[in-house]
This record gives structure tokens, C-alpha cells and sequence, in this order.
């Protein structure tokens, strides 16, 4: 039985934790079971007596190995959440250092519905060890009751997580805080308050009861988390509930985009639309992709082939269009980001955070991924669109000179010369994925050698270790779920090339890096609209570690995920696949202001699940769980899911 230290702090007293028995609780701990294969938990009993009232935390630790210990709190910490780097960054984010200054700290606690899975692990030393808990406490028949799925019961309270490089644990809690500093998002943070609600009270006499669902096992890196967080997922999994049909969704939204974003004078859709109530607030945010531009037009136009709606089409056609016709920087022939009053630039919304001048090649490998799918996409019903074919071709001729040493695309390319800038980061990914892509599509084998030696770099420097960073622009390198995805959109294509199982088996890596993003439960929501709504967590992937919310960039590689099924039955990645595909018929607005705000067929961006990003405030103040407005982008990573293999199946 692994050694369990339990530990407590009570309210208005000393922020320290010291032992249970300095606050007059007394414990029994036991095993309740012993696993049957080395992939199973062994299960701990742990009772708690008050022989005096207590109010306050009570911490549960499982001490680990102390020297170079890797955390993994799904969601919210991996490895050291970059700790060694650079610590003065616009983007803050927890970090994991034994000594430094903020955002670093030694020790980090979370509030259990901040993290996509209720556990809490450790890589080191050859070894994987951690555990999982009831992320939150229920009210059955009057009995304090861990939950987990089958029981049902009033809400009680929450729990938490956490983990101490420094001491070299991790920690479930009883009650919670978010400490040493409680991040509101990325530029407002706070230190930790003081006990309060977030509090378990016990009167004298009174006990409560909790499971650890211990694991430790033999690990060659750190993919072996994905071992015990398999069960996890199984354990705690409740599935998202059932709203819409695939058809009745994209019908709902593709119908409020066509209607109420389209700007026909800036020939894109509005990035963000404000329903005024007598009239529309636009905030055109140009973007040539990643928030605007093609990552609504492309999913739009593959809709319109499927309501069978020209309407929709001819809008995303201009577009798209426009794009390709009038983006292209005449210095270097890469794509320019952003286009306002007529002048094309790279100053995109995120200009300012980037470290260096240029263009972003997260923009441009997307924004040439999603010129061939639509030209794809166009050619199967007999529309020849030979200049969208010949724009993808001369962006990648230039981006496959770009790569450095390793095999990495850069994070910024010249604005004069199209030279790699800045590295160290998955950002480059999306052109790797466009030239794959343009190679199933066009037969082009020139480019294969160096795609597969890129696509192994990507593999063993990031995924390998569960630490993909420097994915999108405004979040400084910090760990996320965006960069991933053109990764994953990369080695399906390069499979279909070559049918190597290699691939498919860093395709199944890079979904379970993916998935660990992915929340596997309902969690109890109590701040409207989201927690009055009926809304589901699960099936929704966190957006980084920096930015603490729900967005639905994931459900765009449905299509992915739905290939690696057709080469291999796996109930783990179709299960994931059921989840995306059902959270994503239940985010948009069913009828007018369902969510406090806009009409039907509406979805923002932003799904906030905990306490993190919880800013947008009702008329009379109070605060609400969404942002009120409609995006285009983010529908659009809806659209581009439910209208390939989803909607067929």
C-alpha cells in the first residue's frame, strides 16, 4: 500500500498544513482492494472522524520520488508547466520551480473542476505513479457522499488537487483553494483568499468517507499516463447529454453565420457579433484564419454543400476568394495575417505579443490547409478552382525551405524574406500539415522525406513527453490542445500516403495528448447561463493551461478520429469521438437568447466550466459563464466536424 500523510488547515488559523491529529481529526486508512492487472488502481479507504467541529481543508498526499519529478494534472499541469523557461512573459501561467519568483512556485492547488480528469500523477525514475478522486461531494439521504457516476444526490461541495515539486507529492483535498495565486485568466491573478466557502465543515462526531484509486507502474516516458488515465476516463466518464442531430445543428448555425455575421463590403464574417437587442454590433477582428477569415469560411462552404444551400456557398466563395487573390506579401509570397480598411498586414489582433515582426506560421500553414480542403471539397461536385490549387503551391514551396536543423517550421517567418525567425514551438506544425495535405492531394512525393523526418521531431520532442507548447499566438509558448490538432491532421495524411503503422500509432499519441484536455464528466456548473442550461462539460477540451476554459477548436478533427477508427477498432478513441460528436450538437442556442443572449442557432467561443475566465456580466451584474456573442471562427471548428464523416455516419 503506498504511504497516504494527511495533513489539514483550519479556517482563520495559520496557513500552514499540519497534521490531522493538531485539529482533532483522527483517520482510518485501508485497502479496500488490490488491483488484478498492473494497469488497475489499488483502491484506499480513507475515513475521517472530528472529534471537535472543524472548518477548513484537509490535504491527503501521496509522497513520490523528489528528484526530477514530472507533474501531470490534466488540464492544468504538465511536466512543470515550462517552469524552467523564461518566467517574465505577457501570458502568465502556473509554473513548477523550487525557487523562483511569480508564476513560478514550488506548489500549486486547483479547485478539482479546473483539471478535465479528477487525478493527480507523477513520471519519474521510470515510473508512473498518482491518483484519482471524486472530483466533487454530494448530499444522499442526508450522508456526505463522494460522487461518481449512478449517484445522484444535492451538491455538497468541491475538491481539490494539487502537487509540490518540493516535497515531491501529490495531493487530493477535501475542500479546496487555488493557491498559491488564483488565475482569473492569463493577465488577472490573485493570491490565494482566505478559507471560506471553499471549506469542509464537520461537526464533532461527524466522519466522511473517500476512495484514492492509487496507481503506480513501470513507464518508458510519459506516454505511460495514458495507461492509468484510460481508467480514470472509464471510472468517471458521463457522457454529454443528447440535444441535436447533426443535421439539426449545422442547419441552426450555419443559418445565424449566413444571416447575421456576413459582411459582404469586408467580404469575411464579423469575428465577433453583439446582439443590441434593436440592432447588431460588429467587431470585424480580420484574421486571415484562426479566429476569422477561412476557419469560418471553409466549414461554412462544406455546410452549404451538404444543406445544399447557394446562398451560403456563394458567401464563403468570396471569401475565400478574396483571400487567395489579394493576401500574398509580394517580398517573400507568404499570405499576409490580416487585412483592414483594404491594407493586407501581418498586425493581426495578436501582433503586439508576438516577440519578433513577421508572419505567424500557425496562420499561414492553416490558412493553406483550409484553401485545399475547400478546394477538395469543390472538385468532388465539379468546381475547378486551379488558382486556389497553385496559391497552396507556391506557400509551401516557401515554407518547406524554412524548416532549421531539427526538422522544425518556425514560429515566425521574415516579412521581407520569408526566413524562419523564431522557433521552438508546435505553431509550425500547420505547415506541415498543409504540404502533407498537399501531397495525398496532388500525388507530390518531393516533399514526403523531409515531412516524415519533421513529423518524428514533432513527435519525440513534444508528444512524447506530453508538453506541446507554442501553439496559438497570444499565450507565449504556455502548454495548449490548439497546436496538436494540425499535427494530428498531419500524420493522418501522411498515412494515407504511406500506410506505415508507425503513424498510426503517433496518431493515437498525439489524440491521448489531446484527450488529456478533454473533460470525461458532467461537472456541476453553478454559474449561469451554462450551470441553468443543462450545458455538458463533457466531451469539451480546456484550451491551455493559460486560458482556463472550454472552446471547440477539438471537435474539428472529428474526420481524424474517424480515420484512425477505419484502420483500427479502439473503444477508448471511439468512445472520445461519441463524446466530441454529442458535445458538439449541445453548445448552440436552440431557440432566441436560450443563454441570456442572441438568436438561435448562436455560439461564442468561450465555455467556462470553473471559476477561470468567469468575466462577462449580465445587465443587473451578476456574472455569467459564456460570452455573449456569436463567433464565426469557433462555430466553424463545429461545422468543419459534423459536416465530413459525422454527418455520412
Amino acid at each position: 500500500m503506498p504511504e497516504i500523510l494527511l495533513t489539514a488547515r483550519a479556517k482563520g488559523l495559520s496557513e500552514a498544513y499540519t497534521p490531522i491529529s493538531d485539529h482533532a481529526l483522527h483517520a482510518q486508512i485501508q485497502p479496500c482492494s488490490s488491483p488484478a492487472k498492473a494497469e488497475e488502481p489499488q483502491v484506499i479507504g480513507v475515513t475521517i472522524t472530528a472529534k471537535e467541529t472543524f472548518e477548513g481543508v484537509i490535504r491527503v498526499a501521496m509522497p513520490v520520488c523528489p528528484e526530477e519529478t514530472r507533474f501531470f494534472l490534466p488540464g492544468v499541469i504538465y511536466g512543470t508547466n515550462r517552469g524552467e523557461a523564461p518566467l517574465v512573459v505577457d501570458s502568465q501561467a502556473p509554473r513548477l520551480r523550487k525557487e523562483g519568483d511569480f508564476p513560478a512556485s514550488p506548489w500549486w492547488m486547483f479547485r478539482s473542476d479546473r483539471l478535465s480528469h479528477p487525478c493527480a500523477f507523477t513520471f519519474a525514475g521510470g515510473r508512473l505513479a498518482g491518483f484519482a478522486a471524486s472530483p466533487y461531494y454530494v448530499r444522499r439521504d442526508g450522508i456526505r457522499t463522494p460522487w461518481e457516476p449512478g449517484i445522484t444526490g444535492e451538491f455538497d461541495l468541491y475538491t481539490g488537487f494539487g502537487c509540490s515539486v518540493e516535497k515531491g507529492e501529490v495531493w487530493y483535498t477535501l475542500g479546496y483553494e487555488n493557491a498559491p495565486w488564483f488565475f482569473l485568466d492569463a493577465h488577472q491573478y490573485f493570491p490565494a483568499a482566505p478559507l471560506g466557502e471553499n471549506c469542509i465543515r464537520l461537526q464533532k462526531g461527524e466522519s466522511i468517507a473517500l476512495r484514492l484509486y492509487c496507481f503506480d507502474l513501470p513507464a518508458e516516458d510519459e506516454r505511460a499516463l495514458h495507461i492509468p488515465l484510460q481508467w480514470v476516463y472509464r471510472r468517471f466518464h458521463e457522457a454529454p447529454r443528447r440535444l441535436c442531430s447533426v443535421r439539426e445543428t449545422v442547419t441552426d448555425i450555419a443559418a445565424a453565420i449566413a444571416r447575421d455575421a456576413w459582411l459582404p463590403e469586408h467580404h469575411c464574417y464579423s469575428g465577433f457579433v453583439f446582439d443590441r437587442g434593436d440592432h447588431f454590433e460588429y467587431n470585424p477582428l480580420p484574421s486571415i484564419t484562426w479566429t476569422n477569415g477561412l476557419s469560418a469560411a471553409v466549414p461554412m462552404l462544406t455546410s452549404a454543400h451538404r444543406l445544399g444551400d447557394e446562398n451560403i456557398r456563394q458567401q464563403a466563395l468570396d471569401c475565400i476568394d478574396h483571400i487567395v487573390h489579394h493576401s500574398i506579401n509580394p517580398k517573400n509570397g507568404l499570405p499576409f495575417m490580416a487585412e483592414k480598411d483594404g491594407a493586407w498586414s501581418n498586425n493581426g489582433w495578436w501582433y503586439d505579443r508576438q516577440h519578433i515582426p513577421g508572419h505567424a506560421a500557425y496562420l499561414v500553414g492553416q490558412s493553406v490547409y483550409h484553401i485545399l480542403k475547400a478546394w477538395e471539397r469543390e472538385k468532388a461536385l465539379g468546381f475547378d478552382h486551379d488558382e486556389w490549387l497553385d496559391f497552396a503551391a507556391r506557400v509551401i514551396a516557401r515554407t518547406e525551405t524554412s524548416r532549421n536543423s531539427d526538422g522544425e517550421y518556425p514560429y515566425i517567418l521574415s516579412d521581407r524574406t520569408g526566413a524562419g525567425l523564431e522557433y521552438d514551438s508546435f505553431s509550425g506544425a500547420w505547415c506541415m500539415a498543409a504540404a502533407a495535405y498537399y501531397c495525398l492531394l496532388t500525388g507530390e512525393r518531393a516533399y514526403l522525406p523531409r515531412l516524415l523526418r519533421s513529423e518524428k521531431w514533432y513527435h519525440d520532442a513534444y508528444i512524447r513527453h506530453q508538453e506541446c507548447y507554442g501553439g496559438p499566438l497570444d499565450i507565449d509558448k504556455n502548454i495548449d490542445s490548439e497546436g496538436i490538432l494540425s499535427y494530428i491532421r498531419a500524420v493522418r495524411c501522411l498515412h494515407e500516403i504511406t500506410g506505415d503503422e508507425m503513424l498510426l500509432d503517433h496518431m493515437r499519441d498525439a489524440l491521448h495528448y489531446e484527450y488529456t484536455f478533454k473533460f470525461c464528466y458532467n461537472s456541476p456548473i453553478k454559474v449561469p447561463p451554462l450551470g441553468t442550461a443543462g450545458w455538458s462539460t463533457c466531451g469539451g477540451s480546456i484550451t491551455s493551461v493559460t486560458n482556463p476554459h472550454i472552446h471547440p477548436m477539438s471537435s474539428s478533427v472529428m474526420d481524424e478520429m474517424a480515420y484512425y477508427l477505419r484502420q483500427r477498432e479502439d473503444d477508448y478513441i471511439r468512445s472520445r469521438l461519441t463524446d466530441t460528436l454529442l458535445w458538439s450538437c449541445q453548445c448552440h442556442a436552440t431557440y432566441d437568447r436560450e443563454y441570456g443572449y442572441g438568436k438561435k442557432g448562436w455560439m461564442s467561443e468561450r465555455f467556462c466550466h470553473s471559476q477561470g475566465l468567469v468575466k462577462e456580466r449580465y445587465p443587473d451584474g451578476t456574472l455569467a459563464s459564456t460570452w455573449f456573442a456569436l463567433m464565426p471562427w469557433a462555430c466553424g471548428s463545429l461545422l468543419e466536424g459534423l459536416t465530413g464523416a459525422m454527418w455520412e455516419d
